[in-house]
């Protein structure tokens, strides 16, 4: 396991972000380190969605600032968070479920072999399979069929795929909403062992979960958001899981 650098690698501070009546986030800092895997976690309406929304340029803030390594960020879309190495694995995985694993982890990023005398270009299935196969390898994900449609794979192969897809363009920041949920423990143990994988290669890797042992047993860090602020951060070796649900709860408050 590499060491989680001291550098900041995606910061924002006093995110707010209003829906009508309703405060989704009230001045909200939060941090990622290269090379490390964040839990955020919170009750539900802390605003967990919502800053992972604003941090991966699926809603824009109504005050605040995102910095990437240093430099200021302002997110129009998740185009934009793509194009600086930025990927989320969202909750319902986003997967096309007629195409095979090779075909999802490319989808949206095509590649195309030219064609002669300037016809239309054709896909380059093989280049796509070849790059599938080093990634699936990478993160030491197996799979029974690379060709299959990705409906025919187990819970935990689809969201090994889900995560595969991220992490294959991802070169800074990974958001993870429930990797697990709904999974058996074996699948789960699987999805883990991939966070682990990608925290490995330098990328920062963030985990929404209300699994708490889950958290303690993958982060290096937690951040607990409360009514839309972080109300506390931990070293993941200095905390417990009755410490994490009082932070929750607002029975403590560190930051």
């Amino acid at each position: 396991m590499s060491e989680p650098s001291s550098r900041v690698l995606l910061s924002a501070e006093g995110i707010a972000k209003r829906f009508g009546q309703v405060h989704a986030l009230r001045g909200t800092d939060f941090e990622v380190f290269p090379g490390e895997v964040v839990g955020l976690i919170g009750d539900n309406g802390a605003g967990k969605s919502t800053l992972v929304k604003v941090l991966s340029g699926a809603l824009r803030p109504d005050a605040g600032t995102i910095t990437l390594d240093g430099e200021r960020l302002d997110l129009h879309n998740p185009l934009d968070a793509q194009r600086r190495g930025i990927e989320t694995v969202y909750q319902d995985l986003a997967l096309a479920f007629d195409l095979d694993a090779a075909a999802n982890l490319h989808l949206g990023r095509e590649t195309v072999r030219p064609a002669p005398l300037g016809w239309f270009g054709v896909l380059d299935k093989a280049g796509m399979r070849n790059h599938a196969v080093d990634a699936f390898h990478s993160l030491g994900i197996t799979l029974p069929d690379l060709s299959v449609p990705v409906r025919s794979l187990s819970g935990g192969q689809r969201q090994s795929v889900a995560v595969a897809r991220a992490v294959a363009w991802a070169t800074r920041v990974v958001f993870m909403d429930e990797p697990t949920a709904a999974l058996g423990v074996v699948q789960r143990g699987q999805v883990l062992d991939v966070v682990k994988r990608v925290r490995d290669q330098g990328v920062g890797v963030v985990l929404i979960s209300h699994n708490m042992p889950e958290v303690l047993a993958v982060t290096d860090r937690v951040e607990v958001l409360r009514l839309g602020v972080r109300v506390a951060r931990y070293r993941t070796a200095d905390t417990s899981v009755e410490e994490l649900v009082l932070a929750m709860t607002g029975g403590v408050t560190t930051t």
